[in-house]
């Protein structure tokens, strides 16, 4: 006597898809195929325009080996080299500050803070901070810095006011990279009696590091075209400066503002020239650090 253990069980057969849902995932897939399109549209054509033209100003034999002291308006020739220091110092010295402080801030709210009001009081500054323009950033620091301190107008205190916009975009890109690590990696290593700030070092900062440098790049790629601060703190200069502490400073988006008012040829190549430079400087630091992301990745 067979019973109802004996027999086979049939496994069910494959229904196949409805028309309903292929129908729901062509229009989705339209959609989004179309929306990315329509949001690369205007991201090429201002590549396109830019690139054409602005490459004939840095393809110039002096473009990136001569300043623009003493030209003319009119004068051609001469070259990015006095902004383009000027760039990359004040955006160094953005970042030497910027950096470990928004880690620092970010791997508290993220692992000590809790539900404590320091960490809530913390996160509601970081937000705060993360609206604030550009202009009143500038005017913040030239209030205090040299205003009631009394230090004189400087590039240093435009890398100041830049930390103020730097710091948000690194605390909150940190703190989304930190969250995304497992909790049981903390934990496995909580059971093998590794303290907690050596687990932070050495497990949960290097898992994420390859996407903390990615959001310091967008966060330092977003200051570096600031110009408000440029204006109000420092101000312009077509020579070569290199002290940070006093003195005018050109920089990529100071020859762009300096030479808005240059009706001229030679203006306009300047104009487009700076900017081309300033997307090729951002892209070479992106390549950068992808490429220090990608060394740098835990190895499993």
């Amino acid at each position: 006597m067979t019973t109802t253990m004996d027999r086979p069980v049939k496994a069910p057969t494959f229904q196949g898809v409805s028309a309903r849902r292929r129908t729901s995932d062509l229009i989705a897939r339209v959609l989004v195929t179309g929306s990315v399109l329509l949001a690369l549209v205007p991201l090429v054509w201002v590549l396109f325009t830019v690139i054409q033209k602005g490459f004939a100003a840095i393809t110039s034999p002096t473009w990136f080996t001569h300043s623009l002291n003493g030209l003319s308006a009119s004068s051609s020739g001469g070259g990015i080299y006095h902004a383009l220091i000027g760039t990359i110092l004040q955006g160094l010295v953005c970042a030497a500050i910027s950096i470990p402080l928004g880690l620092f801030v970010a791997i508290y709210l993220v692992e000590y803070a809790g539900r404590s009001k320091l960490g809530k009081l913390t996160t509601f500054m970081v937000d705060i901070l993360s609206g604030v323009p550009s202009i009143v950033a500038a005017l913040f620091i030239f209030a205090l810095w040299i205003a009631t301190f009394g230090f004189p107008k400087s590039a240093f205190a435009v890398s100041l006011s830049l930390v103020l916009l730097m710091v948000p975009v690194v605390v909150r890109s940190t703190e989304e990279m930190l969250r995304i690590v497992p909790q049981d990696l903390r934990e496995a290593s909580y059971a093998l009696g590794v303290p907690k700030w050596k687990t932070i070092m050495r497990i949960v900062v290097p898992t994420a590091l390859p996407g903390i440098i990615t959001g310091v790049m967008l966060a330092l790629a977003r200051v570096l075209g600031e110009t408000a601060p440029l204006l109000i703190l420092v101000g312009y200069a077509s020579f070569i400066n290199f002290d940070m502490w006093g003195g005018e400073m050109g920089s990529l988006p100071g020859v762009m503002v300096a030479e808005m008012n240059n009706p001229t040829a030679a203006g306009s190549n300047r104009i487009w020239g700076a900017a081309l430079t300033l997307i090729l400087l951002i892209a070479v630091l992106n390549i950068v650090a992808k490429l220090i992301g990608h060394l740098s990745r835990v190895r499993k």
